[in-house]
């Protein structure tokens, strides 16, 4: 069987399994589109998107619009004809004319099991409400954010120490093989469309810096949460000193003592009180210096029982 005409929209490491499973399924990938390469690094140089540097390698030829509703965006790739267009963390909100192209509209995947978990961040917030089983779903597009019929649906379990950076990586693997299921089943015939049940969605909205803040009064496990969905990015925070402290890695302790307050310090991390009872702390950042282990952050750093974090 011939394979579909396929354009590309994807942009960060996250599209790169799929892109690479349509480009070893034999498609036809007549173009990718991705965002613009943006200035990285102290020097600002500008870097492409991971997508591109894929597509280039295999020479798929690369569109990098500002907008993709733009009208002569849309012209463009109304004269390409694709057959299908599928969709995988582009970072823009696709309009009604460029969904209305293909023949057989625009699939998105889509990193949960929807209805829960719309919008930008479903990956951290699922770690973040502390779910045990996430996955992705392939979804017909529509107009709306994350609202169009479900196609294919994979769900994976969640570790209980689990951060958003193996999740992504699992999830991103696990979006290659659900696309692989989707086409075929297209190719055959036999895709069937369910519609989103509205009443059971939640939504996942983008991260902010400041949603990082950790509020010591809460329970350990929930810290713990907190700091799964943001590591490696925004990072999870409080302060020492006045100066930012990020959490990367922590365990609920027995302990109990008041919130903030530094209770042990030892080789095997540093005990600080919260909610019911503690946490403990087994790797950290202070501002201005590197990611380390809690010994090797004693080594440098001298906390003592009795010194509070946060305000």
């Amino acid at each position: 069987m011939a394979g579909l005409s396929i354009i590309f929209m994807g942009t960060p490491d996250f599209a790169c399994p799929t892109l690479t499973r349509l480009i070893e399924r034999g498609e036809d990938v007549i173009a990718v589109v991705t965002q613009p390469d943006r200035p990285k690094g102290r020097g600002q140089k500008l870097v492409p998107p991971p997508v591109k540097v894929i597509a280039e390698e295999h020479g798929i030829p690369v569109l990098q619009p500002q907008k993709v509703r733009a009208p002569e965006v849309i012209a463009q790739i109304r004269e390409l004809n694709p057959d299908l267009i599928v969709v995988v963390a582009f970072g823009q909100i696709l309009p009604q004319s460029l969904l209305d192209i293909p023949r057989h509209g625009c699939i998105n995947i889509h990193a949960s099991l929807l209805p829960r978990y719309r919008g930008a961040a479903p990956i951290n917030w699922c770690l973040i409400n502390g779910e045990t089983e996430t996955g992705i779903t392939t979804m017909q597009m529509d107009a709306g954010l994350d609202t169009g019929d479900m196609l294919v649906k994979r769900s994976i379990s969640i570790g209980p120490d689990e951060d958003a950076q193996s999740l992504h990586d699992r999830l991103s693997l696990l979006g290659a093989e659900t696309i692989d299921e989707t086409l075929d089943r297209l190719q055959v015939g036999t895709l069937t469309r369910e519609k989103q049940d509205d009443a059971l969605t939640c939504y996942a909205p983008m991260l902010k810096k400041e949603d990082g803040l950790i509020d010591w009064k809460q329970e350990p496990q929930q810290i713990k949460n907190l700091v799964r969905g943001f590591t490696p990015w925004p990072g999870a925070y409080t302060t020492l000193d006045g100066k930012t402290l990020k959490l990367y890695k922590v365990s609920v302790a027995t302990e109990c003592g008041k919130p903030g307050d530094i209770m042990a310090v030892g080789k095997d991390g540093i005990i600080v009180g919260c909610g019911s009872c503690s946490l403990r702390i087994e790797e950290l950042q202070l501002e201005g210096r590197k990611r380390l282990s809690a010994s090797d952050f004693l080594a440098g750093c001298r906390l003592e029982p009795g010194i509070r974090l946060g305000h």
